[in-house]
C-alpha cells in the first residue's frame, strides 16, 4: 500500500513537471535574440554615444576663433569741460601654422578610433551573448536527459513493485529502484533551476527580462573547417582592436602635427573708431574729432622654449607603435590557442560520433531486459543507466564546449558567421 502511494506521488510530481514544461512559453530563436542584443543592449547603446561625441568634436575643431567687440567711453576732465571720448573696436585672432587643419585632422582620427572601438565592443558583446545562449541550450539539454532518465527509472520502479508483490524479486531490490527514482527526481529539480537561471541570465544582453522564454537551437550546428594561417591573416586584417591600435598611431601622429602648429604665433588684428566731443574750456578749447585706428598684435612665444607638450605627443606616438606590435603578437597567439582548442573539441566529438552513445544505449537495453527476466541484478541495471546518463551528459557538455571553442575562435579572428 505504501509503495502504491509512493509511486502515485512520484507520478504526480513527474506529470506536474511535464505540465510546467509544456506550459506555453514565448519562443526565442538565436537570430531573434541576436537582433535584440544589437538593438536593445544598454551597454552598446551607451558606447554609441562616443561616436556622436567624436563627430561633434570634429565640428568643434573646425570653428574659427570668435571676434571680440570692445566699447569704451571716458570723461576727459572731471572739473573742467574737456569733452568726452567714445571708442569702439573689433578684434580677431588670425591663426597661423595650419592650426585649424591640424585640429580637424586630429578630431577626425579620434572619431575613426572611436568607431573602431565600438566595433571591438560589438565583437566581444556578440561573442559573450552567444556564449550565454549556448550555456542556456546546454542546461536545457541536460535537463532533458535527466527527465528521460527519471522517467525510465520511474517505470522500472513501478515494474519492480509489481514483481515484488508477485514474489519475483526481493523487497530490497524493489526499494533500490524506488530510491534511485527519487534521487533522479532531485537532480531534475536541480537542473530545472539551473536551466531557468541560464535563460534569465540572457536578460543582461537584451536589456529586458528574458525569464520564462523557450530558447531554440541545435548544438550540433557548430562545425567549421579552417586553416590556421588563413585565420591569422584574417585576424590581422579584420580584428577591430588591432585596427583601432593602428588607427591610434595615426591619431598620435596628428597630435604631433597639432602641437607643432600650436607653436606658431598667432596674429591679433583689430580695427576701431572713436569720437572726441567738443571741448569748451577756456584754456584749450577744441572741436569734435573723429578717429580711426588699426592694430596688429604679435605675441612673444617665450613658452616655445618649453616644448614638453610636443615631447609628450612624440612619446605618445612611440607608445602607440609599440602597443600595436604588442597587440599584433597577442592576436597571433590568441588565434593559435583558440584554433588548437577548437580542433581538440572536434576530435573529442568524433569519438561520440563513432557510436559510443549507441553502444551504451544498447548495453542498457540488454541489461534491463536481462534484469526483467531475472538474469542480472538491479545494481547492473543502475550502473548501466548511470553510464548511459553520464555519456549523454558528457556529450552535451562537449557539444557546448565545441560551440564555445568555435565562438572564441571567431571572436579572436574577428569574423562572425554563427547561425543555428
Amino acid at each position: 500500500m505504501k509503495s502504491n502511494i509512493f509511486f502515485s506521488l512520484l507520478f504526480c510530481v513527474f506529470v506536474n513537471i511535464e505540465l510546467q514544461a509544456q506550459t506555453e512559453k514565448q519562443s526565442l530563436s538565436f537570430n531573434e535574440y541576436l537582433m535584440d542584443v544589437k538593438d536593445k543592449n544598454l551597454g552598446l547603446a551607451a558606447q554609441k554615444y562616443n561616436i556622436s561625441i567624436a563627430e561633434a568634436s570634429v565640428l568643434t575643431a573646425g570653428m574659427f576663433p570668435d571676434p571680440q567687440i570692445g566699447i569704451e567711453s571716458s570723461n576727459n576732465g572731471v572739473s573742467k569741460d574737456m569733452g568726452y571720448t567714445m571708442e569702439g573696436e573689433v578684434s580677431w585672432t588670425l591663426e597661423l601654422g595650419g592650426k585649424r587643419k591640424a585640429r580637424i585632422e586630429t578630431a577626425k582620427n579620434e572619431a575613426e578610433y572611436s568607431k573602431l572601438q565600438l566595433q571591438d565592443y560589438l565583437r566581444n558583446l556578440l561573442a559573450d551573448a552567444t556564449l550565454g545562449y549556448v550555456d542556456a541550450l546546454k542546461s536545457k539539454a541536460l535537463l532533458s536527459v535527466q527527465k528521460e532518465s527519471y522517467q525510465t527509472m520511474l517505470k522500472l520502479a513501478k515494474s519492480d513493485s509489481i514483481r515484488y508483490k508477485l514474489g519475483d524479486i526481493s523487497r530490497v531490490t524493489s526499494q533500490q529502484s524506488r530510491l534511485e527514482a527519487a534521487s533522479l527526481l532531485n537532480e531534475v529539480y536541480h537542473l530545472e533551476g539551473t536551466a531557468q537561471q541560464s535563460v534569465t541570465a540572457l536578460s543582461d544582453f537584451v536589456g529586458s527580462d528574458s525569464s520564462g522564454k523557450e530558447i531554440m537551437g541545435d548544438l550540433n550546428a557548430f562545425n567549421r573547417t579552417f586553416e590556421l594561417n588563413d585565420l591569422i591573416i584574417k585576424a590581422f586584417n579584420e580584428r577591430a582592436d588591432l585596427l583601432a591600435s593602428k588607427q591610434n598611431i595615426h591619431t598620435t601622429r596628428s597630435r604631433i602635427k597639432l602641437e607643432k602648429a600650436n607653436r606658431v604665433i598667432d596674429l591679433g588684428i583689430s580695427a576701431g573708431a572713436g569720437r572726441n566731443t567738443v571741448a569748451t574750456n577756456e584754456i584749450a578749447p577744441s572741436p569734435a574729432v573723429n578717429t580711426v585706428k588699426l592694430g596688429l598684435s604679435i605675441p612673444l612665444k617665450f613658452s616655445n622654449r618649453r616644448n614638453m607638450d610636443l615631447k609628450i605627443a612624440e612619446m605618445g606616438y612611440s607608445q602607440a607603435e609599440t602597443e600595436y606590435r604588442q597587440i599584433e603578437n597577442r592576436v597571433r597567439m590568441e588565434v593559435t590557442q583558440a584554433y588548437q582548442q577548437y580542433v581538440s573539441a572536434q576530435n573529442q566529438l568524433r569519438q561520440f560520433d563513432n557510436g559510443m552513445l549507441k553502444e551504451a544505449e544498447s548495453i542498457l537495453k540488454g541489461i534491463t531486459y536481462s534484469y526483467q527476466r531475472g538474469e542480472s541484478s538491479i545494481l547492473e541495471v543502475l550502473n548501466a543507466q548511470r553510464t548511459y546518463n553520464e555519456l549523454r551528459q558528457n556529450y552535451f557538455q562537449l557539444l557546448a564546449e565545441n560551440a564555445s571553442a568555435l565562438i572564441e575562435l571567431e571572436r579572436k579572428t574577428g569574423i562572425w558567421d554563427i547561425e543555428f
